[in-house]
């Protein structure tokens, strides 16, 4: 069995992830759903034999696999795609994941993103974070704010990613792309490295540990605009999860840096449409003079109020699940599974 022919067939399915693991055939995700490729199923031998391919393909060695029990890298096959691959072992076998990227930026349109959304690549400075979990599109949505950038703006980005995902073609921005672990060392390192590199934008591919957002929002406090992601669920969450990542003496000093410097906090799932395709529905937080005060304050839990009754600039998820049921996009069932507050939505439906 060949890896080519196996990428190839992905691609002509529009499959969004492969998995290669022992025990199991190949299986494509394709709108949330797990198909096989055929009925043949992995020995450990043949999980072996694939990902040692891709180890050939992206020229890359495949001890790091064997020593450390993980590995993360990117890779392209020419007219084909770009791929992010995570490897590990288990059960003691070898297996991999494997995400499709495609060469072309996406169009937000098409991708259902909010105009509104693309416009925070207006700002100037400040610290924007887009939030929830693995797969949830944060990568693909941020990729088409910096090509917005890239094509209104003569800015230099400098984007530190895990691995690099879209690749961007200078246009009237100067585009430089760092990956962690290949040019640069950690997310902390380059994230310093960069504020000697006169940007104007930076995007940083997580927020990690405290030492790094703490530098991130000393970056947006002075005068760079700062996108970052951060795997929450809701603002109010996002906010909290930041503050208590540092010690309690220093949690009232990072709370005011906060305040000052937060612009946006987006957060983003994916839902399945009535066809059964995956679609983007977002939380937006705009912030406010009232929020900054919340945040200032610590009283973080009374931020969602303001978001709902903001409804000109933000929305809740709550909300906007209703929308899209409204407009007979999604189902009642879909808004119901993935709401927060089910007592108002069950009130909302009827």
């Amino acid at each position: 069995m060949e890896i080519t022919s196996i990428l190839h067939r992905a691609i002509t399915m529009q499959a969004s992830d492969i998995f290669i693991e022992a025990n199991i055939p190949v299986k494509f995700k394709k709108d949330n759903q797990l198909c096989p490729l055929n009925n043949d199923v992995l020995t450990t031998e043949d999980t072996k034999q694939l990902i040692s391919q891709i180890y050939e393909i992206a020229k890359r060695d495949v001890d790091i696999l064997f020593n450390d029990g993980d590995d993360d890298f990117a890779f392209s096959i020419a007219h084909l795609s770009r791929f992010r691959v995570s490897m590990f072992k288990q059960r003691g076998s070898l297996a991999c994941v494997i995400r499709i990227i495609a060469f072309k930026l996406p169009d937000f349109q098409e991708l259902n993103i909010p105009e509104q959304l693309i416009d925070l690549g207006d700002q100037t400075n400040g610290l924007i974070l887009f939030t929830g979990p693995s797969g949830s599109g944060k990568s693909t949505t941020l990729a088409c704010i910096i090509d917005y950038i890239n094509h209104k703006y003569a800015r230099h980005v400098i984007t530190l990613e895990d691995p690099i995902e879209y690749l961007h073609v200078h246009n009237k921005s100067i585009i430089t792309q760092r990956e962690i672990g290949n040019d640069t060392n950690c997310y902390l390192t380059a994230l310093r490295a960069s504020l000697r590199q006169c940007p104007d934008v930076i995007l940083l591919g997580e927020m990690r540990d405290h030492e790094t957002i703490e530098t991130a929002i000393t970056a947006s406090e002075t005068g760079h605009l700062v996108f970052s992601t951060l795997h929450t669920i809701g603002a109010s969450n996002t906010i909290n999860r930041i503050i208590d990542a540092f010690p309690a003496n220093e949690q009232p000093q990072i709370a005011m840096m906060l305040s000052l410097t937060l612009n946006a906090v987006v957060s983003q799932h994916l839902v399945p449409d009535i066809s059964g395709k995956l679609i983007p529905v977002f939380e937006i937080m705009i912030v406010n003079p009232a929020i900054r005060n919340l945040i200032r304050e610590k009283k973080i839990h009374q931020i969602d109020s303001i978001i709902e009754s903001d409804r000109q600039n933000m929305v809740t998820l709550d909300n906007s699940l209703l929308q899209l049921y409204q407009d007979r996009i999604i189902s009642r069932e879909t808004v119901i599974k993935y709401c927060k507050n089910n007592q108002y939505i069950t009130q909302k439906l009827g």
